[in-house]
């Protein structure tokens, strides 16, 4: 998976204060006590998505309650079995619904049943041959895709990392401006961040006959306010 950083950094506070203090009923008197430098650190990992997940559903009308549900059931065993051979993983049903259809004189006149699965292909470029699959094997609803990085957790932790290193560099710059020594860092709190789509796709080179899922980019971005100490 190719990742590639991108840094940005907004200044937050410049502090700088040096105080004494005198103890009550004491002539000493305490040692100046120098302030600190926050700000704040930004920065991004950009990602090709390599998962799908997506949901299929089938619905099926009959005559009776029985009917409609016994019908929906003999499509969705077909689905989920091309599902699964389409390389669709981790399939589980998400919802099962039975209701009847009334007539405009508000009469009963039949059910309409409907189940849905969720799965997810660990490939996105095979994402519409799977999508092919199911609406071959009967599926008449179609929901997703959600794409998504394997290892989100790898990358934001890269990203934190290259966040921190921002923070630093922009510090540097307010403590020359400042005419002081930048220390070590004294304190730092994590903003979170979470992965975004970017408003641009790359091909995965997909099977030209399936339908299209552009995977695009996706960027995982963390946020950190660091303090520094300041001689």
């Amino acid at each position: 998976m190719k990742t590639k950083l991108l840094l940005s950094a907004a200044p937050l506070v410049l502090a700088l204060a040096v105080a004494a203090a005198t103890l009550p009923g004491s002539a000493s008197s305490a040692a100046a006590d120098p302030g600190g430098i926050t700000v704040i650190g930004t920065a991004s990992v950009e990602s090709v998505p390599d998962r799908a997940e997506l949901s299929f559903g089938v619905e099926s009308q009959g005559a009776s309650a029985k009917a409609a549900l016994a019908a929906n059931a003999a499509e969705m065993r077909k689905l989920i079995a091309a599902v699964k051979a389409a390389g669709g993983t981790a399939v589980k049903t998400q919802s099962v619904t039975l209701s009847p259809r009334y007539n405009d004189k508000n009469e009963v006149q039949g059910f309409t049943a409907t189940n849905t699965v969720s799965a997810t292909i660990a490939d996105v470029a095979k994402a519409g041959a799977l999508i092919d699959a199911a609406v071959n094997a009967g599926a008449n609803q179609v929901y997703g895709p959600s794409l998504s990085s394997g290892d989100v957790t790898a990358l934001y932790r890269k990203a934190l990392t290259a966040a921190v290193a921002n923070a630093r560099a922009s510090a540097q710059v307010l403590a020359q401006a400042a005419n002081v020594s930048l220390g070590r860092i004294t304190a730092i709190v994590e903003s979170g961040g979470a992965p975004s789509p970017l408003p641009f796709a790359a091909s995965k080179g997909q099977d030209i006959a399936s339908t299209p899922v552009e995977p695009g980019m996706q960027q995982t971005v963390a946020t950190v306010s660091v303090t520094f100490s300041v001689s």
